[in-house]
C-alpha cells in the first residue's frame, strides 16, 4: 500500500470512529501487528508481491487501499468470471479478518497464500480470482504463457535450491544501489576534471 493510500485509510478509519462515537456507538479498538508484508508473506518473493500490488492497485479505483464490493465485482467481470452479489460477499468474507467488508492488500495476498496451499475449493470465486490474476493469456498471449510456465518451473527449482531468496534479493538491490553510487561518483569526478580545464 502506498504512503498516500495508507494515510487515507488511517484518516478514513479515524473519521468513521469519530462519527460512531458522536452517534453514541461503542467502538472496539483494532490492533494491527507491525510486521512487514514481506516478512508475513515470506513464501512470495519481493517481485511477486510488487506484481500482486500492481494487480491490486489496477482494480482499487477508489485509491483507498481496499477493494470494496463494487471494485471486486468489476475485477471479476474484467477477468471473465462474473459473480453474483452473494458470491462476491462470500469471497470477501472468506479473507476479511477485520470484518470491514472490504479486501485490503494484505487480505488480497491471503487469497494467493490459500490458493497455493490448496485451501480454496476449485469452484470458489477466490480460486478463480487467484487463477485468473496469476496469468491472463488474453493480455500476454501464448508467448507470455510459455514464458510464464518456464518461469514457474524455474521458480520451483529455485525454491528447492534456495537458502534465503529474500536475503538474495536484498543483496541484489544493495549491489545495484552501490553500482549506481559508484557511477555517480565517477561522473562527478569526470565533471570536476573537465571543469578544472576551463578555470
Amino acid at each position: 500500500m502506498s504512503t498516500e493510500n495508507e494515510l487515507s485509510s488511517v484518516l478514513s478509519r479515524r473519521q468513521a470512529i469519530n462519527d460512531a462515537l458522536d452517534g453514541g456507538v461503542e467502538v472496539k479498538p483494532r490492533f494491527r501487528a507491525a510486521t512487514s508484508i514481506y516478512t508475513e508473506f515470506h513464501e512470495f518473493t519481493r517481485k511477486q508481491i510488487k506484481q500482486y500490488e500492481t494487480e491490486f492497485n489496477k482494480y482499487d479505483e477508489g485509491g483507498d487501499g481496499f477493494l470494496d464490493l463494487t471494485e471486486l465485482k468489476l475485477m471479476m467481470e474484467r477477468l471473465g468470471a462474473p459473480q453474483t452479489h452473494l458470491g462476491l460477499k462470500s469471497m470477501i468474507a472468506e479473507v476479511d479478518e477485520d470484518k470491514d467488508n472490504k479486501i485490503s492488500f494484505r487480505e488480497f495476498l491471503l487469497i494467493f497464500r490459500k490458493a497455493s496451499a490448496g485451501e480454496l475449493s476449485d469452484d470458489s470465486g477466490l480460486s478463480q480470482l487467484a487463477r485468473l490474476t496469476e496469468i491472463c493469456v488474453h493480455e500476454v498471449g501464448v508467448v507470455g504463457a510459455k514464458s510464464f510456465f518456464e518461469a514457474k518451473i524455474r521458480k520451483e527449482i529455485e525454491e528447492q535450491n534456495k537458502g534465503s531468496k529474500f536475503e538474495q534479493e536484498l543483496r541484489e538491490e544493495q549491489e545495484g544501489r552501490r553500482r549506481e553510487e559508484e557511477e555517480r561518483a565517477r561522473r562527478r569526478q569526470a565533471f570536476k576534471q573537465t571543469a578544472s580545464v576551463f578555470q
